[in-house]
């Protein structure tokens, strides 16, 4: 079953230039987001910390490591949770769910 998802307010989902899902994100990777974003030549300690569940994105003073005025230094190189957002994992349900906090 496919399903369209539209946004209540009839704008787009994503806003130009909107960086609150890049704050105070706990955004896992996966093995090909850390060998993709190591490619570019950061260090696995510069922007992930461990979790229980794996390797997330380290928040700097409650931002995504990536997160430069606005503007995701590794756009085309994100990691694929953020290509995916506002979906997100809800483990609690073991569902993909729209991400309540996203204003768009």
């Amino acid at each position: 079953m496919i399903m369209s998802i539209h946004s209540v307010s009839g704008e787009p989902c994503l806003k130009y230039n909107c960086s609150l899902c890049c704050r105070e994100t706990e955004m896992l990777l996966t093995k090909i987001d850390v060998n993709r974003i190591i490619k570019l030549g950061y260090k696995l300690s510069k922007f992930t910390v461990r979790s229980a569940q794996g390797w997330k994105l380290r928040n700097v003073d409650g931002k995504c490591f990536f997160l430069v005025e606005n503007k995701c230094k590794i756009y085309r190189f994100r990691p694929y949770g953020c290509r995916l957002y506002p979906l997100v994992y809800d483990p609690s349900k073991g569902k993909i769910r729209l991400d309540e906090h996203c204003p768009y």
